[in-house]
């Protein structure tokens, strides 16, 4: 089950006033990107907050927490990706953030994410593991340098890419092992999730 440290992207859509109910998660590190719509997040450290497209919330679950997860809008459905990834450590007090990608998500570049340590704007996490959002124009190309001993896996959110010659559209996903670099090409405006993992 899952790739590495990555162990499952659930890709979503909310139909309006509809969602999850509170639930229990322990020993996970989870984030979600919210594609299109609104998600309503409430939770036992007491955080409460509307995720609008764009947006990005991380929870490390440590020793336990509860949350909930509703679409607030009556009319319009919420589509979302939730990433759990496997923690570097058990237990721990659990941990909340939220980022804002709007414009610092540049054209033709990966914008860091989440990563060990906060740096260049990334919410750090506990596991090593770098995660991106690319915007790549149709007829670009990206570099991307994760080190032989690293696996890399690659997430389309919209849009289409070509990596390693297959081509890759929404929802489609693709593993890289043992590469030092890679090549990924715009074939038309896309949007993608890198992940480089241990």
């Amino acid at each position: 089950m899952g790739y590495r440290t990555l162990r499952v992207i659930n890709d979503d859509i909310v139909a309006p006033g509809m969602g999850f109910g509170t639930h229990g998660h322990r020993d996970a590190e989870i984030f979600t990107y919210v594609i299109e719509g609104e998600l309503a997040h409430k939770d036992s450290m007491g955080n409460g907050r509307t995720i609008k497209a764009g947006d990005l919330q991380y929870m490390s679950a440590g020793s336990g927490v509860q949350h909930s997860e509703f679409n607030s809008s009556q009319t319009t459905p919420s589509h979302f990706l939730q990433v759990w990834l496997k923690p570097s450590q058990t237990g721990g007090e659990p941990i909340y953030a939220e980022k804002t990608l709007g414009t610092a998500a540049k054209p033709n570049a990966l914008t860091l994410l989440l990563a060990p340590e906060a740096r260049d704007g990334a919410v750090a996490i506990r596991q090593d593991a770098e995660i991106s959002f690319g915007r790549l124009i149709a007829g670009n190309t990206l570099a991307l340098h994760p080190g032989a001993d690293r696996g890399v896996y690659l997430h389309v959110i919209a849009g289409e890419i070509e990596v390693i010659g297959e081509k890759l559209g929404g929802g489609d996903g693709a593993s890289v092992e043992g590469a030092g670099s890679i090549e990924i090409n715009g074939v038309r405006d896309a949007e993608f999730l890198a992940f480089v993992l241990s």
